[in-house]
């Protein structure tokens, strides 16, 4: 059925818009609809829609703009959801008008949702500033909608905290996913430009509810040949249909590209015919796609070429390709360097490589560094680097897949340990949400061709998270754990409260059963799956979980003070002054910043080894109680997802486990102390742990 849009606006008489076909409302519970169910409403939230006959409509200076059409589908195919009804949106009845060329001020996006009442007649109002500002605040409306709440006590004003909210995707042109666990590529590079799968829009259509604006498409280990005319082609027609969401594209780009697919023998940043390369690229790429972001490029970092390699800076690399794009785009370049010629503690490397770099890198440039300085691990502090280049524009890299954190079969809600970073001090230029203002906040994307998106159901809730707090850092992460729930699971308050509790409690879970107290990086070589924390032997000092950890009899932890790396030095001084301490420093950091005896008193009161065994035994127990709280949902969650999610449990389960038990054989291999008591000994030997293999394992190089 087809219904109109017409509507008294505030601005004047409104034109009868082209009526368009409600979608009908997907009721398949398989994951694929994300958090955009749109699932019905019931009781008072129910009967108060119907009372209002809400319809959306926008004004004549906005009704052929691509986006606002978008905005208008969104909240007829939402509004019909919610009220079960998707036959017909009415044609009176209480309007919810776009108004997208208002002078409403802020940043690009900004949006303002709010009831109105003008000549005894009331209605809703989105106002934006320009059209992907009402696709946001229809997003924004539907939202709190689906939460129950009524539309004529709504005021929703929000703009977005940082220009770039951006999913790096680690994708290989042949479908390959580095560190992904969610099937294969979603990008079909094989049929573009001729075919647009309609997975790619309804992608777009994701991001764009959780204000995302950009993509990088390929891997930071980046091939050339992505910069070829048959790639920027297929990459065109992604950014035609990516364009009326908000989302612009980006290429990695691999900086050997004119020595390796552009026939010259170097690619030097300062040669004058590798500055024309890069230049007619750019020109190339800008007349496919006005609009393309930019680059984003990975140097002299794990094997990859770099300016280095030429004796030149990260500056001068950067700022080359900053040249060639011009006012039209960004470089953005990763920070994440360290090298094994290098004998400085890794998590020192890029601290020392980039800062001295400060005020060095051309306007266009955005330098993308890690929350941590090592590699995504479940805890790490906030990198150094934040606050220390008050003259360089820093952007916040985080990671969504899980590499790191038990993959997509642990459910591990991230949106904690983004908050933690966010809100970390730096004692220079305020939190770390503060210095990446200007800049913005990247997430490496665990998005593929698994039907529900993410490989389990509960990994869309980070993808979902990271998305909110680009766009607004101060919210708390359990706020949005249940604003995801009650669009994704349930509505009913006993149920959000449950699944709430698991969200909250999995991080926490993972670190304990993982690594513990402040370690780090000791999972197996290669994939990354399971504990391996006696490899000592691979031919980078650094890969190695020895390296890390550098337990031996007298005691455990990587001395990171002036005794040691001096790895602290680099933070501000008030910061280092609440770590240097190893009897005061919280446990969750100790083991990170110092080297302890294994009878040293923590926090707790506890000696460090058995406050080390109840760490581990606490997340095995907190993963026992996530199983048993998911299982009193039975019957209140769709039988599909609540088996799936309970087997993932389960297999949780089993794997917290073997990380407790391979890691407390290991440990009492070295200092040969006997278990608490009251703990129970591993389940197997550790020669026993250290046989197993995976060649089967997801996500390897």
């Amino acid at each position: 059925m087809r219904g109109s849009r017409i509507v008294n606006c505030l601005c004047g008489a409104i034109l009868a818009l082209t009526a368009l076909a409600v979608p009908s409302v997907l009721r398949a519970q398989d994951g694929y609809d994300l958090w955009l169910r749109y699932a019905p409403l019931d009781g008072e939230a129910l009967e108060r829609l119907r009372r209002l006959d809400l319809h959306p409509v926008a004004s004549d200076s906005d009704a052929s703009d691509p986006t606002v059409e978008l905005a208008l589908n969104e909240l007829e195919r939402g509004l019909a959801g919610l009220q079960n009804a998707p036959e017909e949106i009415p044609a009176d009845g209480t309007p919810i008008v776009l108004q997208c060329d208002s002078d409403l001020p802020g940043p690009s996006g900004h949006y303002a949702v709010q009831p109105y009442a003008r000549d005894s007649a009331q209605g809703i109002g989105i106002w934006a500033s320009e059209p992907i500002g009402c696709l946001y605040g229809a997003f924004a409306l539907l939202r709190a909608l689906a939460q129950g709440e009524d539309p004529l006590t709504l005021n929703l004003a929000s703009a977005p905290a940082m220009p770039l909210r951006m999913l790096n995707h680690w994708d290989n042109p042949d479908g390959h996913v580095e560190r992904g666990y969610a099937g294969r590529s979603i990008f079909d590079w094989w049929r573009l430009p001729g075919h647009l799968d309609q997975r790619m829009i309804d992608y777009a259509r994701a991001n764009a509810s959780i204000g995302i604006n950009a993509v990088v498409v390929n891997n930071v280990n980046a091939r050339a040949e992505m910069l070829e005319p048959r790639y920027i082609e297929r990459l065109a027609r992604l950014a035609d249909a990516w364009r009326p969401y908000g989302i612009r594209v980006y290429l990695s780009a691999r900086f050997s590209a004119p020595r390796d697919i552009g026939r010259l023998d170097t690619a030097d940043p300062l040669e004058p015919a590798v500055r024309a390369w890069w230049q007619a690229k750019a020109d190339e790429i800008y007349a496919a796609i006005p609009d393309f972001g930019g680059f984003l490029v990975k140097a002299n970092s794990e094997g990859q070429p770099g300016p280095q390699d030429y004796g030149r800076s990260h500056a001068d690399g950067a700022n080359m390709l900053a040249e060639a794009l011009g006012g039209r785009g960004t470089v953005i370049w990763r920070a994440f360097v360290y090298s094994a010629e290098d004998d400085t503690d890794r998590a020192a490397q890029a601290y020392a490589e980039f800062v001295p770099l400060d005020g060095q890198f051309a306007d266009n440039v955005i330098v993308q560094v890690k929350n941590g300085p090592i590699d995504f691990q479940p805890r790490e502090p906030f990198h150094p680097m934040f606050g220390a280049m008050p003259n360089t524009r820093l952007m916040l890299e985080a990671q969504i897949t899980k590499e790191y954190l038990g993959f997509a079969t642990h459910l591990a809600y991230l949106a904690p340990m983004w908050e933690e970073v966010l809100q970390s001090d730096t004692g220079r230029d305020g939190t770390v949400a503060q210095v990446i203002a200007p800049a913005g906040m990247a997430g490496v994307a665990n998005t593929g061709s698994d039907r529900n998106w993410s490989g389990s159901h509960f990994d869309q809730a980070n993808w979902y998270a990271f998305g909110r707090l680009a766009w607004d850092p101060t919210l708390s992460s359990a706020d949005i754990a249940r604003e995801w729930a009650a669009q994704t699971w349930s509505r009913e308050p006993a149920t959000l409260d449950t699944i709430e509790s698991i969200m909250m409690d999995s991080r926490q879970a993972v670190v304990d059963y993982m690594t513990p107290l402040g370690l780090a990086h000791l999972m197996g070589t290669g994939h990354h799956y399971g504990p391996a924390l006696w490899v000592c032997d691979l031919a980078r000092p650094e890969w190695n979980p020895c390296y890390y950890h550098r337990a031996d009899a007298e005691g455990i932890g990587f001395d990171r003070t002036a005794t040691g790396s001096d790895q602290l030095a680099q933070y501000a001084g008030q910061v280092a002054a609440r770590w240097q301490d190893p009897a005061t420093i919280s446990d969750d950091y100790l083991l990170w910043f110092h080297r302890v005896s294994w009878q040293h008193t923590t926090q707790s009161g506890r000696p460090l080894w058995d406050e080390l065994v109840y760490r581990y035994d606490h997340g095995v127990s907190t993963v026992d109680s996530m199983a048993a709280r998911w299982a009193s949902l039975e019957g209140q969650i769709d039988a599909r997802r609540y088996r799936d999610v309970s087997e993932y449990l389960a297999i949780q389960q089993a794997e917290a486990r073997w990380w407790r038990d391979a890691s407390i054989a290991y440990w009492q291999s070295i200092n040969g102390l006997p278990l608490p008591e009251g703990s129970s000994a591993p389940a197997h030997s550790l020669e026993h742990y250290q046989s197993l293999t995976f060649p089967e394992a997801p996500g390897d190089t």
